[in-house]
């Protein structure tokens, strides 16, 4: 689905008055999954507009009882979009302008904010690199997938995640679970309540580009099940 650019900026506006209270702090999430639990910290200074759309789905209840509903051995576990209970997919917000440009890269532990082909297209769905994905990053003639958090604490659950067996399994016709992933819930938490948390991710050298072709890995699509997905790596 495209929607009209005053539609874009208008939800980029209000996205950024939502920023302002995170400014001087480093928000952290916690991701209670059915194999166990890890924590997100979010950059609003790098990508304000999509921590600040992450946030909201977080605060809203979005993510509870969702699927991680695909996972590539190697590369990234994506969900919060389908419901644990049908594996529809749930309504969200209009989506948010493609942040990949702000030089958080596709390292091992990040989280991004999945799309389908068109570049200012994710809303809620999010992923997670299992390895360093530099096919996701921008480049000057394409843009790419915005990063805009890290795992800083459980790791080893998305690992774990990771390694599950995969096929298909109702509307996914590859990468799915065999046995649901289940997003319990998403919460804020205090930071300080924490380990102290690694540096943020290195700047990437390239920016966003303009165009839309596709990396060489399978990006971490948005779109529905019965959408047609990039080509395989």
């Amino acid at each position: 689905m495209r929607y009209p650019p005053w539609r874009l900026f208008a939800a980029a506006f209000l996205l950024m008055n939502l920023t302002c209270a995170l400014a001087a702090t480093t928000p952290r999430v916690r991701v209670t999954t059915s194999m166990g639990q890890f924590v997100i910290e979010v950059y609003p200074e790098r990508a304000p507009l999509t921590v600040a759309n992450f946030l909201r789905y977080v605060r809203e209840g979005h993510y509870t009882d969702t699927l991680f509903h695909r996972v590539v051995g190697n590369f990234v576990i994506q969900g919060g979009g389908h419901a644990a209970s049908d594996m529809h997919l749930k309504t969200g917000h209009d989506p948010v302008v493609n942040e990949s440009g702000n030089g958080l890269q596709n390292k091992r532990g990040a989280v991004g904010l999945a799309r389908s082909d068109s570049p200012h297209s994710g809303n809620a769905q999010f992923y997670v690199d299992i390895s360093d994905n530099p096919d996701l990053d921008p480049v000057p003639t394409r843009w790419g997938y915005a990063v805009f958090g890290r795992v800083v604490e459980g790791m080893d659950v998305v690992d774990r995640i990771g390694a599950v067996a995969t096929g298909t399994v109702g509307p996914f016709k590859s990468d799915s679970p065999l046995k649901p992933i289940i997003i319990q819930k998403v919460e804020e938490i205090d930071a300080s309540a924490s380990a102290p948390a690694p540096a943020a991710p290195a700047a990437a050298a390239a920016s966003a580009g303009t165009g839309a072709a596709a990396p060489a890995s399978v990006p971490p699509s948005a779109a529905p099940p019965a959408a047609p997905s990039p080509p395989p790596h």
